[in-house]
Formats: C-alpha cells, sequence, structure tokens
C-alpha cells in the first residue's frame, strides 16, 4: 500500500494516460498574414465581402486553424490565425487564396475575373501582442480611413 501511494505522489498521472499526454501535440502559433487582390486592384466588393471573409474563417477551421480576425480593404485581406503544426504557412495560405478565388469567381463575379496576387506577407505575433494585432485587423477601415496604419502590417512592402 506505502508503495503504491508513494508512486501516486512522484507519478499522479496514471501510467496508462501518460503516454498520450507527452505524445499529445501542444502549440500557441499566431500568425499575420496579409495579401492582396491581383495587381492590387480594388476586386473586394462591399456587397460580399462578408461572404468572402466568412468563407474564409469557415475553410481555417475546417483545416484544423483558429482563426482570430479576418478583414480587409477593397484590394487586400488581413488574416490572424493560429495554425497547427502539422500544416505548413504555405499551404494553408496557398488552400485559403486558392478555394477563396474559386468561390469569389464561382459566385460573386463573371469571367473568373478575380484573383489573388501570388506573393503574401506573413508575421509570426506573440500571444501578448494577438490582442492589438486582431484590433487592428478589425479596424481596417477606420485606420486606412484615418490613414493610422502599421507600416510593417501593410503590403506596401510585399511585392506584387
Amino acid at each position: 500500500m506505502i508503495n503504491h501511494l508513494a508512486n501516486r505522489i512522484a507519478n499522479p498521472i496514471p501510467k496508462r494516460h501518460r503516454y498520450n499526454l507527452l505524445n499529445m501535440p501542444y502549440w500557441k502559433l499566431f500568425y499575420h498574414a496579409v495579401w492582396s487582390t491581383k495587381n492590387r486592384l480594388p476586386l473586394i466588393d462591399p456587397a460580399w465581402e462578408s461572404d468572402l471573409y466568412g468563407y474564409i474563417w469557415g475553410k481555417a477551421t475546417a483545416l484544423e486553424c483558429i482563426p482570430h480576425a479576418i478583414n480587409g480593404m477593397p484590394d487586400h485581406i488581413h488574416v490572424v490565425i493560429s495554425i497547427p503544426p502539422k500544416l505548413s504557412v504555405a499551404t494553408l495560405i496557398g488552400r485559403l487564396k486558392g478555394s477563396s478565388s474559386h468561390r469569389v469567381n464561382e459566385i460573386f463575379v463573371s469571367y473568373n475575373s478575380f484573383a489573388w496576387q501570388s506573393e503574401y506577407g506573413v508575421f509570426s505575433v506573440s500571444e501578448k501582442v494577438l490582442p492589438r494585432i486582431v484590433e487592428y485587423v478589425k479596424n481596417q477601415k477606420r485606420h486606412h480611413l484615418e490613414n493610422r496604419l502599421l507600416d510593417p502590417l501593410e503590403l506596401d512592402t510585399v511585392s506584387q
């Protein structure tokens, strides 16, 4: 009995569960991705903009990511997201861009006239600044209207 109690104190998690907990992926990865429409044209129409963002949110969730904020302007989009380690940033952004442009062309525009640029910008962010980045993205239109932009988070530095 004493051996059993000593073992429980030294190893409070039963052996049958210890293996799973040690091999369970634990991740806290926060990214801020930005990409623009093809040739930075103002192709995102306010009439279907919220559907586009909702679609991207749903696609990201289906890919087991955790979206924190999605918003943008007629010529670019910001996505704040947590991406699991099993999915590369490039793969995720490629899937989000590809499926969302397909949806826009299928439902909202004609002649496949909607496209994203081939490149994107992405920044890793700390959990500490995550709320500030989420607020920045949620208030994109106000920031652009008031010309209060965080330069590294805008697309001027991303090649077309």
